[in-house]
């Protein structure tokens, strides 16, 4: 297993209505895990096993950046955006 390695969790969009019912905002930024308790609850299920996996130096398929992976809140008409960034 890899070494555990600071992640960052940023608010990069709001679609469709743009307002968060939890009050999220674009450029709100989180230091994970450390401050998972100002992440709406719904939206951190979503993130947890992203975040999770960039924590100890996994990468997805899919995204053209190793070290970032962006994911969606399951809010479906309010859906926050998030990128989970791994500092390299």
């Amino acid at each position: 297993m890899s070494r555990k390695q600071k992640v960052t969790i940023e608010v990069v969009d709001i679609l469709l209505t743009e307002k968060c019912n939890y009050d999220h905002k674009i450029g709100d930024k989180f230091d994970y895990p450390i401050e998972t308790g100002k992440i709406c609850t719904a939206a951190l299920h979503s993130i947890y096993p992203y975040a999770l996996g960039i924590q100890f130096g996994g990468s997805f398929p899919w995204e053209e950046d190793s070290d970032s992976v962006t994911v969606c809140c399951p809010d479906y008409k309010n859906p926050v955006v998030f990128k989970i960034t791994r500092e390299t």
